[in-house]
Parts: C-alpha cells; sequence; structure tokens
C-alpha cells in the first residue's frame, strides 16, 4: 500500500515537471512568435519610410532640374545657315549633358519674311524663351527691337557687320542684350584670289542683294579695290531668286571675267539656279562661303561655317548657364583663311586643279576641294 502510494505521487509529480515543461516551450514560442512580428513590421516601416524618403529625393532632383528655353529662327533655307542651326543645336544638346542642364530648343524659318518673322518672334515671347538665335543680321535687328522692353538676350549668328549694321556698339563691347557670332569677309583677300587665277582680268561683275547687310561694306570695299587698280566693274542685282537668275545672265551678256559675291545670302539661295549659266560660259563666280562652291560656285571662301555653329552655341550657354552678360561679351571673329574650290567646275572653266592650289596658297591659310550638291548631308550621303 505504501508502495503504491509512492508510485502515485512520483507519476504525479512526472506529470506536473512535463506540465511545467510545456508551459514553458509554449511561452518561448509565442515569444518568439511575437519578437518576429515586431521585427516584420519594424522592417516594414524601414522599407516603406525609404521608399518615401526615395521618392522625395526623385521629386527633389526633378524640382531642381534646370530647363532653359532657346528660340531659334533662320533667315532662309541654304546650306550656310542649316549648317549653323544644325550645329547651334547640336552644340547645345552636347552642354546640356556638360552642364547637367536641358536647353529646350523651339526652331521656325522666317523664309526671308518680315511678317513671318514678326510672328516667329512674337511666339518666342509668348512661349517665354529665355534667349533667342537670329541666324542673319537682319533677324538679330529684329529680336533686337522686340526685346527692348524686357532685355531678354539675343544670340546674333553669322553676321558680316554688326557694328555698321547697328546691331552692336562695337565688337569689343556690344552695349546691349545682343552678341554672337560675325562672319565677316576679308574683301581683299578674295579680290586677290581672282587676280592670282587670272592676271588679265580687267571686267569683274559684282552681283549681290541690295537689302542684304552683308553685302553693303564688302561690295563697298570691292569697288575701293578694283578702283585702286583701275579694274572696270559691272554691278548687278537681286532681291528673289529669279532676280539673281536674270542679274546672271546680264553679267555674261556684260562680258565679265569673274564675278565677286559677298556672303549674300539671296544669292546663296540661288546659287544651284545660276551656278551652270556662270560656268558654262567660263566666268569663275567667286564667294563668300564655302556652301556657294557646295551649291556650284567655283571658290567659297570665309569662315567654317560649323565652328560658327558651335562657337554660336557655346556662347549662348555662356550667357544662360554662367550669367555672361552680352552687352560685355565681345562678337566673335573668325579667321577667313580657307578657300574651298569646286573641283568640277574648275574643270568645266578650264582651270587645272593642282595649278590652282599652288597660286592660292600663298593667299590662304589653306585649299581644300569640294563637289557640288545640294547640301552637306548629301555629301556625307
Amino acid at each position: 500500500m505504501k508502495n503504491l502510494k509512492k508510485l502515485l505521487c512520483l507519476m504525479l509529480a512526472l506529470a506536473m515537471v512535463f506540465a511545467l515543461a510545456a508551459c514553458g516551450s509554449s511561452a518561448d514560442t509565442e515569444e518568439e512568435e511575437t519578437t518576429t512580428e515586431a521585427e516584420t513590421e519594424t522592417e516594414a516601416a524601414e522599407t516603406e519610410d525609404a521608399a518615401e524618403a526615395e521618392e522625395e529625393a526623385e521629386a527633389e532632383t526633378e524640382a531642381e532640374e534646370v530647363v532653359y528655353k532657346v528660340g531659334i529662327c533662320n533667315y532662309v533655307d541654304d546650306a550656310s545657315l542649316n549648317q549653323i542651326v544644325e550645329n547651334v543645336e547640336s552644340q547645345l544638346e552636347a552642354l546640356g549633358e556638360e552642364y547637367g542642364v536641358t536647353f529646350e530648343i523651339s526652331y521656325d524659318n522666317c523664309n526671308a519674311d518680315a511678317t513671318v518673322l514678326d510672328q516667329i518672334i512674337a511666339n518666342f515671347i509668348a512661349d517665354g524663351v529665355d534667349l533667342m538665335v537670329g541666324v542673319a543680321p537682319a533677324l538679330a535687328m529684329a529680336m533686337k527691337a522686340a526685346t527692348e522692353d524686357y532685355q531678354r538676350p539675343v544670340g546674333l549668328a553669322a553676321s558680316y557687320d554688326p557694328r555698321s549694321a547697328g546691331l552692336v556698339d562695337s565688337l569689343e563691347e556690344p552695349g546691349s542684350n545682343i552678341t554672337g557670332t560675325s562672319d565677316y569677309l576679308d574683301t581683299t583677300a578674295i579680290m586677290n584670289l581672282i587676280f592670282a587665277a587670272d592676271p588679265d582680268a580687267d571686267k569683274i561683275g559684282l552681283l549681290y542683294d541690295v537689302g542684304q547687310d552683308s553685302s553693303t561694306t564688302a561690295i563697298a570695299e570691292a569697288k575701293a579695290y578694283l578702283d585702286e587698280l583701275g579694274i572696270e566693274y559691272v554691278e548687278r542685282t537681286g532681291t528673289t531668286v529669279d532676280e539673281v537668275m536674270l542679274a546672271a545672265e546680264a553679267l555674261v551678256a556684260d562680258g565679265v571675267d569673274a564675278v565677286f559675291t559677298p556672303s549674300d545670302n539671296t544669292v546663296m539661295t540661288a546659287e544651284l539656279s545660276i551656278y551652270e549659266t556662270l560656268a558654262e560660259a567660263g566666268i569663275p563666280h567667286y564667294t563668300g562661303a564655302n556652301s556657294f562652291a557646295l551649291n556650284g560656285a567655283f571658290v567659297g571662301y570665309g569662315v567654317d561655317y560649323e565652328n560658327l555653329g558651335v562657337e554660336t552655341a557655346n556662347m549662348v550657354a555662356d550667357i544662360l548657364v554662367n550669367g555672361a552678360d552680352p552687352a560685355t561679351t565681345a562678337v566673335m571673329t573668325f579667321d577667313n583663311g580657307t578657300a574651298t574650290v569646286n573641283t568640277e567646275i574648275c574643270e568645266v572653266l578650264g582651270f587645272d586643279y593642282d595649278e590652282i592650289v599652288e597660286v592660292f596658297s600663298p593667299l590662304c591659310t589653306q585649299v581644300v576641294s569640294i563637289t557640288t550638291a545640294e547640301s552637306f548631308d548629301d555629301l556625307e550621303g
């Protein structure tokens, strides 16, 4: 009996021990589950906070993105001016990446129509552009007049003589809200090329548009040069392609030995329509830009318009990003030492290209060749 009681007591004690152990295990499990849930909630909260912080950072980054609006207007559709526009746009894109900003470009072409130009400028102003670029002096002049009241900066591209045109007070100190690049032509240098190729030339044709500011000074310089030498010259002008074609035919009838045209946009536009008339008559056409030679003139002498476009963009960025003052930013001029010879026309005229290079080289920084095409892209293609 005593043994039975002892056995029952032992069994009861063991049962209590197992029960306590079970309770302890259950409590530990519950505690671990509670801890895991808390940790999970904490991690979720931290993840959510991180996501919110990232979204806020992205929002701040977007808010801090700087966008500059640039309005570019072209005067007419021709090889030189198009080359300027293309390089202004591509250089601004590259500079945007370099500076970490965006240059938002609006482009238009007034096609030498003053009424259209006024509307384009009005659109630029309504769109709130930070700077306008006029590709040709007439455009820059209209932009300058339109922005006098609210002083938005204006960039001029390919202005032959911006001081004489009334765009700036001086090349070194423009004096107002406009500055840019000049395609100033060394008229004496190109006239020297005419007589290097044909020392016996005694009658020179001057072909230009009287309404082009880029022609006024250059033609006056050409007349002074010819007067000093006692060389006869004939002036023929035109303000449209059809008028320029008639002027070219008149120069053939005049019996001129060569024709000079400065960086005149009207004649440039007409070059593809007149080059055969002059070449077939044996009359070399000497002009103020390589794009004339691209379109069929015998020689184009002047600035590199690709580089001019790049430098115009550099000045735009300097004004907008770095705060450069147009009034004290000097107008940029370039070395005009490159003569571009159209080899096809050279042959038609009966010149030997190698001999032309030989006689031109002492008068130029370099002599390069080109063949006839409508645009520089056509040559690359």
